[in-house]
């Protein structure tokens, strides 16, 4: 449903994504991990024709996001990092404005803004202004715009960063409701999403890709432990940021050195 195809980004001299490529079939979520400033988010908004990519490019459902835009975005809901939105508007103005922007009118626009409202469940806040509104209300209000067409691809930038243990939560069952429905990307840098929503990871360190798998296949790169905090930091660390950070963890391992 989704593929990525050797995607590249350079700003000045700056290469910030150098060939990225994936696939996401429907019924898996995805989790794209990485440390921040891994080009995560510059990837994301490649995917979904926000940021024009140096090479290569990105197919939703068939559409290439670049030879025919509006067809792949039709297939496509997302959810920014920050959960931007009209924070004036009341829930209800909000995802109805977002309705008829989707082409939506009449009876078809009222059912879909009823139905997502009942599936985020957002019901008790619905009269609100989203300003008014809990950080965690007003991600799931950014959710709701994003799943309200139904899409077939659904991809989300740092979902729950910033959020309470019970408000990620929330957001996590929200995803798992819809995971076989759907093919989902999830951005994180969070390590327990893995456990918490993924079937399939691709790990990004500076601008590349470095590992993909299940999470027990990544987890089997530390045969020691199994510890999959272990494995992303052995693979997004260069061999000097490695040295500093054991430094930090055993002072004496640097007196040792010298």
């Amino acid at each position: 449903m989704l593929t990525v195809k050797n995607l590249k980004k350079s700003f000045g001299s700056f290469v910030a994504v150098k060939g990225v490529s994936f696939e996401v079939k429907k019924g898996e979520v995805l989790g794209f991990l990485g440390p921040n400033g891994a080009g995560k988010s510059t990837t994301m908004r490649m995917i979904t024709g926000f940021l024009s990519p140096t090479d290569g490019t990105a197919e939703i459902c068939g559409h290439d996001i670049l030879k025919d835009p509006v067809a792949a975005k039709t297939c496509l809901g997302y959810l920014p990092e920050n959960a931007p939105s009209y924070r004036a508007m009341t829930v209800t103005d909000f995802l109805t404005f977002i309705g008829r922007i989707r082409g939506y009118a009449g009876a078809e626009l009222k059912r879909r803004v009823e139905g997502v409202i009942e599936r985020t469940s957002l019901g008790s806040v619905r009269h609100q202004t989203i300003e008014t509104l809990s950080k965690g209300y007003r991600q799931r209000t950014s959710f709701a715009q994003a799943i309200l067409h139904d899409p077939q691809v659904l991809i989300m930038d740092e979902p729950t960063d910033g959020l309470d243990p019970n408000q990620k939560f929330a957001v996590r069952q929200m995803i798992k409701g819809m995971a076989s429905e759907k093919a989902i990307i999830v951005s994180t840098h969070i390590l327990e999403e893995v456990d918490a929503v993924c079937t399939r990871c691709v790990i990004i360190a500076r601008g590349e890709v470095v590992a993909q798998g299940t999470p027990t296949e990544l987890r089997a790169k530390d045969p020691q432990g199994g510890r999959l905090d272990v494995v992303f930091r052995n693979l997004t660390l260069s061999k000097e940021e490695q040295r500093e950070a054991a430094c930090l963890a055993d002072p004496n391992a640097k007196k040792e050195e010298n």
